[in-house]
């Protein structure tokens, strides 16, 4: 509840200051532009302001916080009913106070007058953390019980940018066809899509009433269909996002797992209760059949390629292939010696893999129905000991399976992850660990930490997980709705540690990168780097206007990666071609390189519509001269667009050939004037002295 004043260069004659008289926690110490005011906000709601006073007035313009002293100046109150302050900022240019209350209020207020410019709600949780940006225009905003950022425009009062998790535990993920889209389903119940290459979720589906456990996109990318406890499985249109079918079974079931055939024809979904598959045609929205023959919950299903086959995993041990579209409704069964967790089809679908509750993960031939091999992947996922475990890590059993498994786009690797910290990819020939990924180092979770403290033990359990908090501040953590045994639900309040785990894998089709459904959210690994945060994304100073402006100021790179930011082909092109061809190569050599890309892309449309040839060939010889090397190292990400450059040069250069051949005649007759003209002024000039 005090405020200390420190120097940090040593000055003769200071001593540290200490400012008292809030009666509560202080939340932010801020100083005014001239230094001699000061600003503490405190959780009560509390704001005084601090005022520098020199005692001897002659050494005013000398003093250096020696000789005077703070005195409190101005006392001010928020005044929100039943909200406490959780955070604040401040801006000095500008003399904004920014603060979040734990009702989810915010408020602005202009300093020293504390007159209040906005005071507005954004959700009905607290906010955790504020902050203003340079110039004070924009204002980010946190909530971690919603997961959610915002960042608000105060001035025209508009969000420039709103994204917000899963409320709860992710549960399944599921790539697009190509690599671009990131479904993910949680125990909120809500779908997120995301894109991979800015990591913004862009839209979300809200329509089931109970957790998400399964999630598979189409082949044509175009629908994203769903599997939920709630009993009912449900279809959702990308192109005008909608929930345009659902899916249920004649009795109400909970659904466990989820496929659709490669066609997009139908989709499958396996049930916990009933241990039954129910076959829908999504064109329809008809049930077409109903498979019974597991003993157990189904825990996992999959298509092959062709869409002949489906594999079911269940907790009676055994996979077993059906023939859908078949009429004679064959089975086939594959035992193992544990409970099957998950199962999925090699991209040649002529092997079927199947992980089991014992840590093993079996291949089986599809063809033959014989087992190939088997990874024994138990030592390679355990680690981790909770703060509860009576026993080391390396002893316990829980936490020794792979939940999820997925194979790699040309089926020659493995990779999996479970209730644990870490994810393993196999070489499937070999048998051999390729590598292993640890997914949080966050030690706030369960099950990140090898070893335990056994001063953190008492007899009363571990000490992170007792509340000393003695007055929460909040009333809603004062109420206690935890049930025994219970780790789903309310998880603010922190009875219960979250654990680290990974309860969905899942490889990109095109083989570039694999993401994780883990505690700490949706994790993308991948080879390129395009993953790059570029705060030139959000600079409120690219418009159309400045972009010309900067055009005009012949400032060209900026101008060219400007253009690309708003993404306005006419633009683009207007930038593209007002760049001398001297320049080219300079403006190239500074193009950052995750615009190579697009500016690839762009360069392959507009060539085929565009007369300037030498300009284009100019442009990708620079490009292929000063980024060559990153090219190639990205060929996989780039070869489309470079197949676009070659196809419109390639195009260009038969159509020249063409013109140049139909005219051939006429251009050597224009070659040959070109000569005798040349001749004819040569003879004049040689003729003119002795006129």
């Amino acid at each position: 509840m005090t405020s200390r004043l420190y120097s940090l260069d040593p000055m003769e004659g200071f001593s540290p200051v200490t400012l008292a008289g809030h009666r509560d926690a202080i939340v932010g110490v801020y100083f005014s532009a001239n230094q001699r005011n000061m600003y503490t906000v405190s959780r009560d709601g509390a704001l005084f302001v601090w005022e520098y006073t020199v005692e001897q007035e002659d050494s005013e313009e000398e003093d250096q916080g020696v000789n005077g002293k703070w005195a409190i100046s101005a006392k001010h109150y928020f005044r929100q009913t039943n909200a406490r302050v959780v955070c604040s900022a401040f801006h000095q240019a500008s003399n904004l106070l920014l603060v979040g209350f734990t009702t989810g209020i915010f408020g602005i207020w202009e300093l020293p007058d504390f007159t209040n410019i906005h005071t507005l709600s954004i959700s009905q949780n607290r906010i955790d953390t504020a902050s203003i940006n340079a110039s004070g225009e924009w204002l980010a905003l946190g909530s971690s019980k919603l997961g959610q950022l915002l960042v608000w425009e105060w001035q025209s009062e508009s969000y420039v940018l709103k994204q917000q998790g899963h409320f709860y535990d992710m549960n399944c993920l599921s790539y697009s066809a190509d690599g671009q889209y990131v479904a993910t389903g949680g125990d909120d119940g809500k779908v997120k899509i995301w894109n991979t290459t800015s990591g913004f979720c862009f839209v979300t589906f809200s329509d089931h009433s109970s957790g998400v456990v399964a999630v598979e996109f189409t082949k044509n990318s175009q629908v994203v269909l769903t599997a939920s406890q709630d009993g009912t499985v449900r279809a959702y249109d990308l192109l005008r996002y909608r929930n345009f079918r659902t899916f249920t079974s004649p009795s109400p079931v909970q659904f466990s797992s989820l496929a659709v055939d490669p066609s997009g024809e139908i989709v499958c979904a396996g049930s916990m209760d009933t241990f039954e598959i129910y076959v829908w045609s999504i064109q329809t929205g008809k049930l077409l059949d109903v498979v019974s023959g597991h003993e157990g919950p189904i825990s996992s299903l999959a298509f092959n390629p062709t869409g002949t086959l489906m594999a079911s995993g269940s907790w009676d041990q055994t996979v077993r292939l059906w023939d859908i579209f078949g009429r004679g409704k064959n089975v086939e069964s594959f035992n193992h010696n544990s409970e099957v967790l998950s199962v999925t089809f090699n991209p040649n679908g002529k092997e079927v893999c199947a992980s089991t509750l014992d840590g093993n993960i079996s291949f089986w031939n599809v063809e033959h129905g014989t087992q190939t091999t088997t990874i024994e992947g138990r030592r390679d996922i355990s680690g981790g000991r909770k703060s509860a475990d009576k026993i080391s890590a390396e002893n316990s059993s829980a936490g020794k399976a792979f939940n999820s498994i997925c194979y790699t786009a040309d089926g020659s690797c493995i990779i999996g992850g479970g209730n644990s910290k870490y994810v393993c990819i196999y070489d499937i020939k070999s048998k051999i660990l390729v590598k292993k990924f640890q997914i949080s180092h966050n030690i706030s979770l369960d099950g990140t930490q090898e070893f335990l403290n056994s001063k953190n033990m008492t007899d009363a359990g571990p000490l992170d997980m007792i509340d000393d908090d003695d007055n929460p501040s909040d009333p809603e953590d004062r109420i206690d709705r935890s049930l025994p045994g219970v780790r789903k639900g309310d998880l603010s309040v922190r009875r219960t540690r979250p654990e680290a785990r990974s309860k969905g894998v899942k490889f990109s089709p095109t083989g570039r990168s694999w993401a994780a459904a883990s505690t700490e959210g949706l994790l993308i690994y991948s080879l390129d780097e395009t993953l790059i945060f570029d705060p030139f994304d959000l600079d409120i100073d690219i418009t159309f206007e400045t972009t010309l402006e900067t055009l005009e100021e012949k400032e060209y790179l900026k101008a060219f990666v400007m253009a690309f930011k708003l993404n306005e082909r006419p633009l683009i092109q207007k930038v593209y071609e007002a760049i001398p061809p001297e320049d080219v190569a300079l403006v190239v050599k500074g193009l950052p390189e995750h615009y190579l890309e697009k500016v690839l892309k762009f360069i392959g449309s507009h060539m085929e519509q565009s007369p300037h040839l030498e300009f284009h060939l100019l442009w990708c010889t620079s490009l292929l001269t000063n980024h060559g090397r990153f090219i190639r190292n990205h060929s996989g990400q780039m070869l489309p667009n470079l197949r676009g450059l070659q196809k419109g040069i390639t195009k260009l250069q038969e159509d020249l050939n063409k013109t140049c051949d139909e005219n051939r005649y006429t251009l050597e007759y224009f070659l040959t004037l070109c000569k005798k003209t040349a001749e004819q002024e040569s003879n004049m000039e040689v003729e003119m002295p002795f006129a």
